[in-house]
């Protein structure tokens, strides 16, 4: 083992270290490793004989550990002694001694740099860490033996020789107090240590309580920051650009610089409140800029797992950055707070959210004062539109107002409408209106369904008082821009919506009434499942009405609730815990309802199972009543499909004998196609219909007799032997 041994370096020559400090541990950490490999050849075989280019063999685990014992003095009479041995340990020792020259020749730790550069600052150089964290020599090595396990390849089986073990190829705290030479300093460094804590070394099995035999490393993101002086964001991350805002600051913002104005030496979560349009990054960026610093936000709208979010926190903490969070109405339900073990790191978290229940999903003692934001109004959408428009927003005027209104988009949405219509020559209504439908994420899960309006205004057959107040309720829709933003309606009525009521028996019209209102006003509808929103359970239905109303915030639509009765029935009176909750869960829904910047209908077969209070806050409401003769001649006429020959059929007779509702005309209607189906012509018969309307009757417990045909009761005669029989 007495051959020449070249200038200290890594086991991976081609590796190059930029960072004076980091590659100078690094070194002294392989030269460690490499003395340990030559005294585990001294006691393992014959020295003189011991191939250089092999690694010693191993023992079994009982005999290391009386070596320790037995050969404790012999091992430091051998690094002085042997020439492989010593040439490493003066090595070891020039390390240190240049180690000196280079902290008196840097400038370790300095907040000298422009505080109004938005770039991340790195203070993750060796030195500036050492310094924050105040790590002595032995926390230094600990840092270098974990940051080499994962920088250099060729260490790994080097680090399992000297453990004699081959599975455990990552460095444990027993190895570096073994590298040490049994500096007893080390023994203080456990799992709460900084470098454990703060993310800069992971121990391997995150399942199991850290031990002193556990495995640990450097994660690459943070390896990058010491090994290559990376100064590129992770692809997790994006950096958030300052914005400049005109005039004076609100006086919560100008609250929470003042608060945030110093180093942050602790957790910090920064609830942002604020509403759907919000543009919660520029505000953070405002915040950050005021107080000499840069945000960055996580790329996507998830929390990643704890172990990835450790990390990206962790560099954050190294380049000085804060950290923005997606909204917390989108990354969690009611108990996602009892599933983040949010990493304790000195570092700023913006924490937006759109309810002050969401504050329950962060750690309270690190919380600091809710930082209410302002609200993305109407005014400053349609500022931004005309900005971002340039010469389109001058045939647009009106278009522009409506889109502000309709679509209740952030900023970072309008600019990239604003790039969508830079390429196109004229800029029409429809298409700014397809634009900022395309930036509309309206997704109200799988408590409701999207529904595809089959239906027109010319398509329903309804009384001529319930025909013009359909076109009441749209012509009104179309009057809220309007209204509320030139006549001044909008502070009194909240810019709130419209909410109808659609009441009637069943297959009236309600539904086709509803799609045709979506249809005509060109909104989305979706279709609310009461069997998902109501609950059994105390609270929930409250918590799915919120997560209905609050994603359709996001620009008008259509709600349709059917069945509304089974969910706003009358309140009761209270006589247990139900009964106050279910009374709670009605009062959030009228006061959201009211809220609704979209329409809301809702239909019932019951109106007078209805809370008068609730009636009151209707906006509108329109009585669907059974059709009239002449009405269900229409209905007859209009139901079957125009390639059908329906010219033998006696619709004079079917209106005045069944008084049916529109929705059993059409099911008649459907299965009478159904039964002359078989022929190739398309052409329905009386006896076609007729049976269908003795099926119909029968599906709907009505009393029919032959004598209830009139004079085509020989054509059904056979029907009502079948059931005598």
């Amino acid at each position: 083992m007495n051959t020449a041994v070249t200038s200290p370096a890594l086991f991976s020559p081609e590796l190059s270290i930029s960072d004076a400090l980091a590659a100078s541990w690094l070194a002294e950490a392989t030269l460690r490793l490499r003395r340990e490999i030559a005294w585990q050849w001294y006691l393992r075989g014959d020295v003189t004989a011991a191939n250089p280019d092999q690694l010693p063999p191993m023992i079994d685990a009982l005999s290391e550990s009386l070596d320790l014992t037995r050969f404790s003095t012999d091992k430091q009479h051998f690094f002085t002694t042997d020439i492989t041995a010593k040439f490493l340990s003066e090595k070891i020792a020039g390390l240190r001694e240049n180690r000196i020259l280079i902290n008196e020749r840097n400038n370790i730790y300095s907040h000298s740099s422009d505080s109004h550069n938005n770039e991340p600052r790195n203070y993750g150089s060796w030195a500036a860490v050492c310094a924050r964290l105040e790590l002595d020599d032995c926390a230094q090595f600990v840092f270098a033996l974990g940051l080499l396990a994962r920088t250099d390849p060729a260490s790994i089986a080097v680090i399992a020789a000297c453990q004699n073990d081959a599975p455990k190829n990552l460095p444990t705290l027993a190895l570096a107090l073994r590298l040490l030479d049994g500096d007893r300093n080390l023994l203080s460094i456990d799992s709460s240590h900084p470098l454990f804590r703060l993310g800069l070394l992971q121990f391997h099995n995150e399942n199991t309580i850290a031990s002193w035999h556990e495995g640990y490393d450097v994660a690459p993101l943070i390896a990058s920051v010491f090994v290559n002086d990376d100064n590129r964001l992770p692809a997790e991350l994006r950096l958030v650009n300052n914005v400049q805002i005109s005039g004076e600051l609100p006086s919560t913002l100008v609250a929470a610089i003042n608060l945030l104005n110093k180093p942050a030496t602790e957790t910090q979560f920064i609830p942002l409140l604020g509403d759907a349009g919000t543009e919660f990054s520029e505000w953070a960026a405002v915040i950050s800029n005021k107080t000499g610093r840069v945000v960055v936000e996580l790329a996507q709208p998830v929390i990643p797992p704890i172990s990835r979010l450790t990390v990206l926190a962790t560099w954050c903490w190294l380049y000085d950055a804060d950290l923005l969070l997606p909204s917390l109405t989108v990354i969690a339900d009611e108990h996602t707070h009892e599933r983040i073990n949010w990493p304790v790191i000195p570092l700023r978290w913006f924490a937006p959210i759109q309810d002050a229940r969401a504050l329950k999903q962060l750690p309270a003692y690190a919380l600091k004062p809710v930082v209410v934001l302002p609200v993305t109004n109407f005014e400053m959408r349609v500022q931004r539109f005309e900005q971002v428009l340039g010469r389109h927003s001058e045939t647009l005027k009106i278009e522009i107002l409506e889109a502000a209104r309709c679509f209740r988009l952030g900023m970072r949405e309008i600019d990239a409408i604003g790039l969508a219509a830079k390429p196109i020559k004229v800029l029409r209504g429809e298409q700014l209106h397809s634009l900022c439908r395309a930036q509309v994420r309206l997704d109200l899960g799988s408590l409701a369904q999207p529904v595809t309006p089959r239906f027109t205004l010319n398509d329903l057959v309804l009384p001529p008082t319930q025909t013009v107040q359909l076109h009441e309720i749209i012509n009104a829709m179309r009057a809220l821009t309007r209204v509320h933003y030139r006549w001044g309606t909008a502070r009194v009525w909240n810019e709130a919506g419209l909410s109808v009521l659609f009441c009637g028996p069943p297959g009236t019209g309600k539904t086709m009434a509803a799609e045709a209102i979506a249809d005509e006003l060109q909104l989305p509808m979706f279709r609310i499942d009461l069997s998902q929103v109501v609950n059994k359970y105390i609270g929930e239905t409250e918590k799915n009405l919120k997560k209905v109303f609050d994603a359709a915030e996001e620009s008008d639509c259509v709600i349709f609730f059917d069945e509304a009765d089974a969910l706003f029935g009358k309140r009761t009176s209270v006589k247990d815990a139900h009964d106050r909750f279910a009374n709670t869960e009605i009062s959030y829904l009228l006061e959201r309802m009211e809220r609704l910047k979209g329409i809301a209908i809702l239909a019932t077969n019951r109106r007078k199972d209805l809370d008068e209070a609730f009636l009151r806050r209707l906006r509108c409401l329109i009585e669907f009543p059974l059709p009239d003769e002449r009405e269900r001649e229409r209905l007859w006429r209009y139901v079957f499909p125009g390639d059908v020959d329906v010219s033998k059929l006696d619709i004079e007779f079917l209106a005045r004998n069944f008084p049916l509702a529109g929705g059993h005309i059409r099911s008649i209607a459907f299965n009478a196609c159904l039964q002359a189906g078989t022929s190739d012509k398309p052409a329905v018969a009386m006896t076609h219909v007729l049976l269908a309307v003795k099926r119909e009757l029968d599906k709907l417990n009505r009393p029919n007799s032959p004598e209830s045909f009139g004079k085509y009761q020989y054509q059904v005669a056979d029907l009502f032997e079948e059931t005598t029989r």
